[in-house]
């Protein structure tokens, strides 16, 4: 890979922390279409050991705003729903699953907007959690679920209760790619080069997330969800 390459490849990487930084989530959704097209060998692994270690730094920089109750709630969900996205990827066509996976988010945003509230309650959070496993296993997007049921919350709660929740939850994903030998060293060494970038996105989300808390959270949030939706359906019809 040519130094022009990691250098977009950690541009890419950048604007996704910034964005998750700020908000919660996001990296993914941005970096994973984006990184396919540039190099395919930095998804999914890479982007998810870079994803996954950025995940602590804003419990670090935030410590004692996760809801770590919702946390569980979320993670016990997202086990049955690795298991319906693993069977949903082999029952459907990816194309038709990931317009499936794009309107059921976009209807919730929709939903949101005119009169649904979610809270963070226990039932709400196994649901979420589990839909979160299915879109993660089949689309690799499972934020916008478990960011659509603390919409409502402040911003520091949002972004550290998403940070613990994908941060345990890659760990799993990683437990099964390991298990399952997709896990090298080049792999590694990849991540090695990303997270640097990742790292200075971080850094750069620190203002925006100071204007984001003036009430401005819940609307990006949803933003970013619809962008999620938007970009599944983009992917799968054109």
């Amino acid at each position: 890979m040519s130094i022009w390459m990691l250098l977009l490849a950690g541009a890419i990487v950048l604007s996704g922390a910034v964005v998750q930084g700020a908000v919660g989530f996001g990296m993914n959704l941005i970096a994973a279409p984006l990184l396919a097209i540039a190099h395919p060998a930095l998804v999914p692994v890479p982007l998810l050991l870079t994803a996954s270690a950025f995940a602590i730094l804003p419990l670090l920089r935030e410590r004692g705003r996760a809801d770590w109750r919702g946390v569980r709630w979320g993670l016990l969900g997202r086990v049955p729903g690795t298991v319906l996205g693993v069977t949903a990827l082999a029952l459907l066509p990816n194309r038709w699953l990931a317009v499936l996976i794009g309107l059921v988010v976009l209807v919730s945003v929709v939903l949101s907007l005119v009169s649904w509230r979610p809270e963070p309650v226990p039932g709400t959070l196994f649901t979420a959690g589990m839909f979160s496993g299915v879109f993660g296993t089949a689309a690799a997007i499972g934020g916008p679920p478990i960011a659509l049921v603390y919409q409502h919350n402040a911003g520091p709660t949002v972004r550290t209760t998403l940070s613990a929740y994908f941060a345990l939850g890659s760990v799993l994903s990683l437990i099964a790619l390991v298990a399952s030998g997709q896990v090298h060293g080049e792999q590694l060494l990849a991540a090695g080069v990303l997270f640097p970038f990742a790292l200075l996105g971080f850094v750069l989300s620190g203002p925006l997330r100071r204007i984001l808390d003036n009430g401005r959270t819940r609307p990006v949030l949803l933003a970013v969800a619809s962008l999620s939706a938007a970009v599944l359906l983009g992917k799968a019809l054109l």
